[in-house]
């Protein structure tokens, strides 16, 4: 996971949301990228109803020329 990235919410395997990443944090410090398995906070824009079991999918839009 990492700031800034796009990030969609699926619920029972359907995408209830989409949002960005505005801020990440492992313990108490602002990290720009946390690896795959450790545990972290983030802040995601807009107003998303997380639940219980959500899934949160990153991905990064990159132009390839």
């Amino acid at each position: 996971m990492w700031r800034d990235a796009q990030v969609k919410i699926l619920r029972q395997n359907k995408i209830v949301g989409e949002s960005r990443v505005s801020s990440l944090r492992r313990y108490k410090e602002d990290v720009a990228e946390v690896s795959a398995g450790l545990e972290c906070g983030m802040a995601v824009e807009g107003n998303v109803d997380f639940q219980t079991g959500d899934i949160i999918e990153s991905y990064r839009k990159e132009r390839v020329e």
